[in-house]
């Protein structure tokens, strides 16, 4: 089993900027994938970016250039840095990781508001 246990979230003006982080733990071997979803109110999760062992990050096109993300294998944690928030990135955010065998896991959410 993996346990992600998330921080960060939080109230924050339009334009303003937040780090989320996560940091797992227990069976920390075979994580291929690290990466956070959201999801807004009524809506569905959506993927917010992602970063396999090795390999490239992948963006959702509504935060390119905006969203940066941080993978540290040594200590097994995965960072988002959101810059230039707007009120639609207003969502419970979700860190996830994927083993190189298919096992999915998720962090309990934490709530980012963007709101004047």
């Amino acid at each position: 089993q993996v346990q992600l246990v998330e921080s960060g979230g939080g109230l924050v003006q339009p334009g303003g900027s937040l780090r989320l982080s996560c940091s797992a733990s227990g069976d920390v071997s075979s994580i291929y994938i690290m990466g956070w979803f959201r999801q807004a109110p009524g809506k569905q999760r959506e993927l917010v970016a992602s970063v396999p062992s090795g390999g490239t990050t992948t963006f959702s096109d509504s935060v390119k250039g905006r969203f940066t993300l941080f993978r540290d294998d040594g200590k097994h944690t995965i960072d988002l840095q959101m810059n230039n928030l707007e009120p639609e990135d207003t969502a419970v955010y979700y860190c996830y990781i994927q083993k190189s065998y298919g096992a999915w896991y998720w962090g309990q959410g934490t709530q980012v508001t963007v709101s004047s």
